[in-house]
C-alpha cells in the first residue's frame, strides 16, 4: 500500500490563519515561511487537528477577529477527503468511492508522532530508544542483555575492588627470602639436637674404647719385656688385642661429629624465625588471593564483552529505519553521536525516520521551527526526504527563496485575499 500523503489543504479561521491554501510537494520538503506571529505554526496545528482528532484541537481554535467558525479541508493522495467545518467543527471523511467514515479511518494511517513530532523530540533519551527498539522488535531481548551486562559489570566492579585490595595488601606484606617455608617447631629442633648429641656420645664411647685398647697394648708391650716367661700367653693376648684395636680404629677413624651450633641458634631464635615464616606465608596467601580475584575479574570482563557483542549483533540484525542509527547504553546513537550531541538537522532526520517506521502507511510529517537549519543543511535534509519518499510540511522564520509559501497576517503572500464575510456567510471548500 502506498504511504498516505497530503495532496492539498485549505484552512480558514484557525488560530492566526485567516485563509491559507497549499499544495505540498509529494516527496521532499515544503516550507511555510514568514515572520513571527503570522500564522505559520497555526497551519501545522490545523493539519494536526484535522487528521489527528479532537485531542489536537487548539484550546482557542477559532481566530479571534473572526465570527466564522474554523474550516479545514484536506485531500490525501489516494483521494480521501478530510473536512472539519460548522459551528462544532464536525469531522467528515469521504473516500474516493463516496463512502463516509470518521476518525477511526484516519487512525489507520495517521501516526500520532507524525503530527506531534515535538512529543518525540522532547522525550527523554531512554524513551526515544525504547520507541525505536519497540518498532524494530528487539526491545525485550535488548533489555535482557542490558540487565545482564549491568549485573556482570557490578559483579566485576566488586571483584575488581577486592582484587585491588588483595594485591595492595600482598604488596605491603614483608618477605624474608632466607626464612624456611614452614613454621619451625621447637620440639622438633630439640629432638634433632638430642639425636645428634646421642650420636656424638656414641662416637665418644667408641673413641674411649679405642683409647683403652691403645693403653692396654702399651701396657702389655711393657709386660712382654718383663715377663718373657708369659710370652706365649701374652703374645696371644697381644694378637687378640691388636685385632680388636684394628677393628676399633676402623670404626673410630671414619667418624665425624656433627655440630649443634645451627640448631642451638635456631632454638634460641625460633620466635623470630617463625615470625618471618608466617609473614612469608601471609604474603604468599595474599598474592594467591589477589590472583584468584584477578582471574574472576578477567572472566567477568570476557562475559561483558560477549554480552555487548550480542547486543551489537542483535541491533545489526534488526531492520533499523535509518543507516547509522543504533542504540547504545539505552540511548539513541546516530553516526556515533548521542542525541544531545546530534545537530538539529540530524535530530529531525532521526525523528522523521522513526516516525515513518512506526507507521509505514503514514508518508508525511509536520515539522516546526526549521530556522535552526542553515540553507545547506536544509537542502540536504530536503534531498534526504525526497530520496526516502517522505513528505514534510515545515515552518521556518524566513521570507527567503527556500520557502514554498510565505504567510503574512494569516494569508499566503502573493495570493488574492478572500473577502471576509460576516458570520452568516458560508465557506465552500476550495474557494478562497
Amino acid at each position: 500500500m502506498e504511504a498516505m500523503k497530503i495532496n492539498k489543504l485549505e484552512i480558514e479561521n484557525v488560530k492566526r490563519v485567516k485563509a491559507v491554501k497549499l499544495e505540498p510537494t509529494a516527496n521532499g520538503l515544503t516550507i511555510i515561511g514568514g515572520n513571527n506571529r503570522q500564522g505559520k505554526t497555526s497551519v501545522l496545528d490545523a493539519i494536526a487537528w484535522a487528521l489527528g482528532g479532537d485531542r489536537y484541537r487548539p484550546s482557542e481554535a477559532q481566530r479571534h477577529e473572526s465570527v466564522i467558525p474554523p474550516t479545514l479541508h484536506i485531500v490525501m493522495n489516494n483521494g480521501l477527503i478530510v473536512e472539519r467545518k460548522g459551528k462544532n467543527s464536525d469531522l467528515k471523511v469521504t473516500d474516493p468511492s463516496g463512502k463516509k467514515g470518521g476518525q477511526q479511518l484516519l487512525n489507520e494511517f495517521v501516526e500520532q508522532l507524525a503530527i506531534d513530532l515535538p512529543k518525540f523530540l522532547e522525550s527523554s533519551g531512554q524513551e526515544k530508544a525504547k520507541t525505536l527498539l519497540r518498532i524494530i522488535g528487539v526491545g525485550d531481548r535488548l533489555a535482557e542483555l542490558e540487565k545482564k551486562e549491568k549485573e556482570l559489570y557490578n559483579q566485576r566492579l566488586t571483584i575488581g575492588q577486592i582484587a585491588d585490595q588483595k594485591k595492595k595488601f600482598a604488596k605491603e606484606q614483608p618477605y624474608y627470602p632466607d626464612a624456611p617455608k614452614d613454621i619451625v617447631s621447637a620440639a622438633e629442633l630439640i629432638r634433632q639436637q638430642q639425636e645428634i648429641l646421642a650420636r656424638n656420645g656414641e662416637n665418644q664411647r667408641k673413641r674411649d674404647k679405642a683409647d683403652r685398647y691403645r693403653q692396654s697394648v702399651a701396657f702389655l708391650g711393657q709386660e712382654v719385656e718383663a715377663m718373657r716367661e708369659q710370652l706365649s700367653r701374652k703374645e696371644k693376648e697381644l694378637e687378640e688385642a691388636k685385632a680388636s684395636l684394628n677393628i676399633a680404629m676402623m670404626d673410630a677413624n671414619n667418624l665425624q661429629d656433627q655440630s649443634t651450633k645451627e640448631l642451638e641458634h635456631s632454638i634460641s631464635n625460633i620466635e623470630e624465625i617463625n615470625r618471618k615464616v608466617r609473614a612469608n606465608l601471609d604474603k604468599d596467601k595474599a598474592e594467591e588471593d589477589a590472583l584468584v580475584y584477578k582471574n574472576r575479574y578477567d572472566g567477568l570482563t570476557a562475559q561483558i564483552m560477549q554480552t555487548r557483542k550480542d547486543k551489537t549483533d542483535l541491533l545489526q540484525s534488526a531492520e533499523l529505519p535509518l543507516q547509522g542509527l543504533s542504540v547504545c547504553d539505552g540511548e539513541l546513537v546516530y553516526s556515533g553521536q548521542k542525541w544531545d550531541n546530534m545537530s538539529g538537522a540530524d535530530r529531525l532526520k532521526v525523528a522523521t525516520a522513526i516516525v515513518r517506521k512506526l507507521n509505514p502507511k503514514c508518508g508525511f510529517v509536520l515539522l516546526d521551527k526549521l530556522e535552526q537549519m542553515d540553507l545547506q543543511t536544509l537542502r540536504e535534509f530536503g534531498a534526504w526526504l525526497e530520496q526516502e519518499g517522505l513528505q514534510a510540511i515545515a515552518t521556518r522564520v524566513s521570507t527567503g527563496e527556500e520557502c514554498s509559501i510565505i504567510i503574512s497576517d494569516g494569508y499566503v503572500e502573493g495570493k488574492e485575499h478572500p473577502v471576509m464575510e460576516d458570520k452568516k456567510a458560508e465557506w465552500k471548500a476550495g474557494e478562497f
